[in-house]
């Protein structure tokens, strides 16, 4: 079922069996729980990635999104039913102009992480330190090329590479832990650059995450061939620098996490959602900048709660929705099999 932005209205989530009901959680009908939100809170971006946004692409109108309160609504639901991490997302978090207003709110509330992810284009010493003092605990940072002529090009931006660099030693000064940087590997593009990466990685500390290029741009232009897998990355930098892997700790993480065979400080992860996906073991759950509810990030699927947020709907009834909306997970993506169907949204309009 592809349920368009029309659609959404009237549309409500399949009620969730009455035994689960009953249970204050959020639970899929596979037996996964969820802990992990995803909070888009705006669908703007000032750049436009060539694995994600078309130049023309259009944001949403303004009356569209929802309001803080609706949002903080949304995390006090998700509270009540035991997630207890929540990540910032956009779009770009940086432009929605209540950010400082939210991390201050999120940050009074008991949740064991407040993450985001930025592109780095500008962070101000001054807010990055009152951020970590209202209780955001990490910063992630997209940056897919070390040089400053790619960097326009993939990014179709005036950002340089050097700002992104500097934001995140801002970062570190304010008192972050090792930031994490995200490069989305695409063949052809930037893949001659991962053992580069590697290097920044070590001269600075940093837990560099390579990510598969995933059927996640709107221009719709995403192929197989366009992937440059796992196993292509580790042989890669490790040509360089030779890496082992390290066991995860976490049973719900993302990413295959390596560290250099010389005892180098810094973090290789890999991303691998395409090649090696890791959907069995998913605990999150993503809501978009206007309040649509995406059990997977390969949905089809999405449930609008959006009506009964200004309905009045109180957080009884967000937390039923949550739940009918958690029940309709899917078990995982088919990316590489015939019935695959790329969603209609890309990935700054579903939120990172």
């Amino acid at each position: 079922m592809n349920v368009s932005l029309t659609q959404l209205d009237a549309c409500a989530p399949p009620s969730a069996p009455s035994h689960t009901q009953r249970r204050d959680v959020l639970i899929d009908a596979h037996g996964r729980t969820i802990e992990d939100l995803r909070l888009s809170i705006t669908d703007r971006c000032n750049f436009r990635c060539i694995y994600c946004m078309e130049p023309d692409d259009r944001f949403l109108p303004k009356r569209s999104l929802l309001s803080l309160t609706e949002y903080l609504n949304i995390v006090d639901a998700a509270i009540d039913m035991g997630v207890r991490k929540i990540r910032i997302t956009g779009g770009e978090p940086t432009l929605y102009p209540e950010l400082d207003t939210l991390i201050r709110e999120l940050g009074r509330r008991p949740l064991d992480d407040i993450a985001m992810t930025t592109n780095g284009w500008w962070l101000d010493a001054t807010r990055l330190t009152c951020w970590k003092s209202d209780g955001l605990t990490r910063l992630t940072f997209s940056l897919d090329t070390l040089r400053e002529e790619r960097m326009a090009v993939m990014t179709r931006s005036k950002t340089s590479v050097q700002e992104v660099l500097s934001s995140i030693d801002k970062a570190a000064h304010a008192g972050f832990p090792q930031a994490k940087i995200n490069v989305v590997a695409l063949r052809g593009q930037n893949d001659d650059e991962c053992a580069d990466f590697a290097d920044l990685a070590r001269s600075h500390d940093l837990h560099i995450r390579f990510i598969e290029f995933m059927p996640l741009d709107s221009g719709r232009s995403w192929q197989p061939s366009h992937v440059f897998s796992e196993r292509e990355m580790v042989e890669a930098i490790s040509r360089r620098h030779p890496l082992q892997q390290q066991p995860t700790t976490n049973p719900h993480s993302t990413s295959l996490e390596y560290v250099f065979a010389d005892g180098a400080p810094g973090k290789i992860g890999i991303i691998a959602s395409v090649t090696r996906p890791f959907c069995g073991a998913c605990n999150r759950l993503r809501i978009t900048a206007e309040g649509a509810v995406r059990p997977c990030l390969f949905s089809n699927q999405e449930w609008d709660l959006r009506p009964v947020l200004r309905a009045g709907g109180g957080i009884a009834e967000i937390k039923k929705f949550l739940r009918d909306a958690t029940w309709t997970k899917q078990a995982g993506h088919s990316i590489g099999q015939d019935d695959f169907r790329q969603p209609d949204r890309s990935m700054s309009a579903i939120g990172g």
